[in-house]
């Protein structure tokens, strides 16, 4: 019986069959050196023939470079080009094969997989060191309609028949997303007026209204329901015979969109932070429009609800880690940011539960620091601390320095929230003593701000209303003011504004304080902090109303209840307290038309549907 060569002999003579017939000119283009590859070259033995191409590009490589014998010299330089032209080929041969081999793999998990929708959406993450692109999403439809197509007496009808909705699906999704394209950012250009985002009054011309005008069947109606700030929730409710072809078109497409923007804004090179901000706006409005979509299947009436649901978390998750590993990811920021509307009110009791299906890495602590800051916005001070101890321990293990000293200064600022003021001042010091060892100057910047608030509620509550027992609070304030604002962070600035006006109103400096919050809300609206915007006006009120100003406080106290209202925060309740004040000091009708006299400023702000829902808030309040 003949020896059989083994694997590396094989490669061993395919290689210097394909550098000899280089050398006679019997090779003609690198499409035949490449097909000599495809046809020679076993899947799943790449190694042992990149090993042996290896071994042969050195000793030629030696030959090449001897000066012993320049006829072989000369012979080795042409070798070697022949081995290189190899080499590239070989790239391109890996590139595809790994390319198949991965589709492979996906099909055969999703014919044997209880939850093939599962399967789909973990092999098409973009978290994936290879994601695929459009053109191989393609070739998996092709895939699996050829599944479809030549039935197998191994694949149930059932399976066969998911199988086929899969591909229609991404089919569907890929065809839709072709019309969508060159539609993109069109609404940008169209938009006169107004913030860029995913905000804005039901049926303005923002993105999913202009998106909606592109697409058809159920991607255009869920469009137009987030056009007209319908609630996702709401909108599966409303659905009958939604099925799997359609989860996945909307997968698609959602995808295609969420990436196309964020690449579009990342590259505003004239205006890089106006940039990160709507990139930030984008990542967190598709995770919350995936995380509500979520929670609509979990109370729909439809087969296999279950595997719909975690798809949703899946694609929120995926979202999440994607934005997490940005470096704009607004670690001292909050989910309120570039946007508003109905629809978002929920989003974090939403985003809160795919991350509970989670294990602790890296871009989880981020995330968490993300929602425990708006758990606190909202007023959820303790279920806020819950979530930022959780990411402290896990940023400490995932050695994230930057994401650690970001949770000690939120865990610093809930406590105050709970008049916790020692342990305050307890975190905010051990993240002024991390800042300055790693040299994190953004982390020092907050922690100096959070140390002086603290301890200026600290001196009032044990009664040192002496202005001297806050100087030494005020000026670990305007340390932290002075680092921000060379760092150019408008969040933390916004941040230590906040913080030194309501120092001063304290220590009965009202008009002082007038200046710092007046600039802490232009601070907090250019970073998108709606809830420092907010609480900036609710102070700016009270500091009118101290100066005896009632048309000033009226209007501030006004803007800073609704802002803070719809955003869900229960910090809404302090300026609806002092309108109530006044209007018992002023009398009903003397109110009602100093507020009429503000009008037009109000609506200028808030708008006609913000200044009509203000009389509404004050009987909430009342009731």
């Amino acid at each position: 019986m003949p020896d059989v060569p083994s694997l590396s002999d094989r490669y061993l003579t395919l290689i210097d069959q394909i550098v000899q017939m280089t050398l006679k000119g019997q090779i003609r283009s690198k499409e035949q050196v490449f097909q000599m590859l495809q046809e020679g070259v076993d899947v799943g033995t790449g190694e042992i023939f990149e090993r042996c191409l290896g071994d042969r590009l050195t000793v030629t490589q030696q030959q090449a470079d001897s000066r012993d014998d320049e006829l072989k010299q000369a012979k080795a330089t042409r070798s070697l080009r022949a081995l290189q032209t190899i080499r590239g080929e070989w790239e391109r041969w890996q590139t595809q094969n790994q390319v198949a081999a991965v589709l492979d793999t996906a099909l055969r998990q999703m014919a044997t997989a209880d939850d093939r929708l599962n399967v789909f959406l973990r092999v098409t993450d973009p978290n994936l060191p290879k994601p695929l692109n459009l053109a191989q999403l393609q070739q998996l439809a092709k895939e699996l309609r050829h599944q479809e197509s030549q039935p197998s007496a191994e694949l149930q009808p059932e399976v066969q028949q998911e199988l086929q909705q899969i591909s229609q699906g991404v089919t569907r999704g890929l065809e839709s997303w072709s019309r969508l394209e060159n539609h993109l950012v069109s609404w940008i250009y169209d938009q006169s007026q107004g913030q860029l985002g995913f905000g804005g009054a039901p049926g303005d011309r923002g993105p999913w209204m202009a998106w909606a005008k592109q697409a058809n069947g159920t991607l255009k109606s869920l469009f137009q329901a987030l056009a007209l700030g319908q609630s996702p929730v709401e909108w599966v409710r409303q659905q009958s015979g939604f099925g799997l072809s359609d989860f996945v078109e909307i997968a698609v497409v959602l995808r295609c969109l969420q990436q196309g923007l964020v690449n579009w804004f990342d590259k505003l090179v004239y205006d890089s932070k106006v940039g990160a901000k709507l990139s930030i706006s984008t990542f967190l409005g598709f995770a919350v429009t995936w995380s509500q979509l979520a929670n609509g299947f979990g109370q729909a009436v439809i087969p296999r609800r279950d595997r719909l649901v975690n798809g949703c978390f899946q694609m929120t998750l995926q979202i999440l880690r994607v934005f997490a590993q940005r470096s704009y990811f607004p670690l001292y920021g909050n989910i309120f940011a570039s946007f508003s509307g109905e629809y978002l009110r929920d989003a974090l009791s939403y985003l809160d539960e795919p991350l509970r299906q989670e294990e602790g890495t890296q871009e989880k602590a981020r995330i968490l620091t993300l929602l425990g800051s708006s758990m606190r916005a909202l007023g959820q001070s303790e279920r806020a601390i819950d979530l930022h101890q959780q990411a402290l321990d896990i940023a400490r293990t995932a050695a994230d320095t930057a994401c650690e000293i970001a949770n000690l200064n939120h865990l610093s600022r809930a406590c105050v929230a709970q008049s916790s003021y020692a342990e305050a001042i307890n975190y905010s010091q051990r993240a002024v003593i991390l800042s300055r060892q790693k040299g994190d100057r953004l982390g020092e910047a907050n922690a100096l701000a959070n140390l002086g608030y603290s301890e200026v509620f600290q001196a009032q509550q044990l009664e040192q209303t002496d202005p001297d027992r806050f100087e030494m609070a005020i000026d670990r304030l305007q340390q932290g003011l002075e680092l921000s604002e060379k760092l150019g962070d408008r969040q933390s600035q916004a941040l230590c504004l906040s913080s030194l006006g309501i120092a001063q109103i304290l220590i009965e400096a009202p008009q002082e304080a007038i200046g710092y919050l007046e600039k802490g809300i232009q601070s907090a609206q250019v970073s998108g902090d709606v809830y420092l915007q907010g609480q900036n006006l609710a102070y700016l009120a009270e500091a009118y109303y101290r100066l005896q100003n009632p048309p000033q406080a009226v209007q501030m106290a006004c803007l800073g209840m609704y802002l803070l209202e719809q955003i869900g925060s229960v910090s809404w309740r302090q300026p609806a307290g002092l309108l109530t004040v006044l209007r018992g000091q002023l009398g009903k009708e003397a109110f009602d038309t100093l507020l009429k006299q503000k009008r037009s400023e109000i609506i200028a702000a808030i708008g006609v549907d913000g200044y009509d829902h203000l009389p509404d808030l004050l009987e909430l309040y009342s009731s």
